[in-house]
């Protein structure tokens, strides 16, 4: 007998020629090529590290969460859970509970990322006001979570709540993910310059409406979330990744892709700028994983063609988050 060590691959290829006049004559012949192809495709593609996705995500089916990111061409991915549902001011009496898009929690996200480990990790979070929250959170870092996030709660960035957090983070060493918007969630951005002085062993990852609204010099009305047109360089998210070593960017959403539609020639120099501190996630509810309704399968494709190096490309959709995360 011939002892020679196959990879898996090889042994299930070479195995399945022995059935092949049987799968032929089953007619199952077209799909197993199909099935392999697709596979190898994949395992050949440039690895991709999506940040920032969710279980039970308005409806959407877990089953389907995976042939979602394999579509999108994702490697790994990390899965953001909701706080448990509550009905405190911090969820505006439960309107914002399952991250406002029925999200699930820890459990859910760990349960799936312990069955499905070669491709998804799990985050951890909770409510941050709700005693026992630190608690919550310090459960799933033990169990290996390599971020504490989406943080998206109506408290103030700088409450005691939310620095009871950071000091979590800072004794864990994992990144905290927020979601920035305008009098909702996380309020007080223009004040948040002082936790990243405060805890400046702490990575920080903005996300959201108005962190990206504040790439603009000239946005001024901070109750337009999803603004247009042209991009005047300094803006308070451009000042914060520029002064604050400890700030990074999550371009998911339809915030994080605006972000580099509508003035390409900034998004051009905001990706040189910042090439070091910047973040690929989804963060998109659909089932496919292609086409216009996906926003990560639109995200990928801009972030290439922007991108002013191919370094910088694999940085922003790789390299970065295996270095922030410790994926290695």
């Amino acid at each position: 007998m011939n002892y020679k060590n196959y990879s898996r691959r090889e042994f299930l290829l070479k195995n399945s020629v022995v059935g092949l006049g049987a799968v032929m004559s089953m007619g199952m012949m077209p799909s197993l090529l199909a099935m392999t192809k697709s596979d190898d495709l994949r395992n050949q593609a440039e690895p991709i590290i999506d940040i920032h996705q969710h279980t039970d995500y308005s409806g959407r089916l877990n089953d389907l969460l995976i042939p979602h990111q394999r579509a999108m061409g994702v490697t790994k991915t990390i899965l953001l859970p909701a706080g448990r549902p509550l009905s405190y001011g911090s969820t505006y009496y439960g309107y914002s509970n399952g991250l406002q898009a029925k999200a699930s929690g820890n459990e859910v996200c760990y349960q799936f990322a312990k069955t499905h480990s070669d491709e998804f990790i799990f985050g951890a979070n909770e409510v941050p006001d709700m005693p026992g929250a630190v608690q919550e959170i310090e459960k799933y870092l033990k169990l290996g979570a390599p971020v504490i996030g989406e943080l998206k709660f109506g408290v103030d960035c700088d409450s005691p709540a939310m620095q009871s957090i950071y000091e979590l983070a800072q004794s864990y060493n994992v990144p905290v993910l927020m979601h920035w918007q305008y009098n909702m969630y996380n309020r007080g951005f223009d004040r948040f310059h002082t936790m990243l002085k405060k805890y400046p062993k702490v990575n920080f990852i903005g996300h959201a409406q108005t962190w990206w609204a504040d790439i603009d010099k000239d946005h001024t009305d901070p109750n337009i979330l999803y603004p247009k047109g042209s991009v005047s360089r300094g803006g308070l998210t451009d000042r914060l990744l520029t002064e604050y070593p400890n700030m990074y960017a999550d371009f998911s959403a339809g915030s994080g892709l605006g972000s580099l539609t509508r003035d390409e020639d900034h998004a051009r120099g905001f990706l040189e700028r910042h090439q070091n501190k910047l973040l690929f996630g989804s963060d998109c509810s659909d089932s496919i994983g292609a086409g216009n309704s996906c926003l990560g399968a639109n995200i990928i494709p801009a972030i290439r063609k922007l991108a002013p190096s191919k370094a910088i490309e694999r940085k922003i959709l790789y390299g970065n988050a295996q270095k922030l995360f410790k994926l290695f």
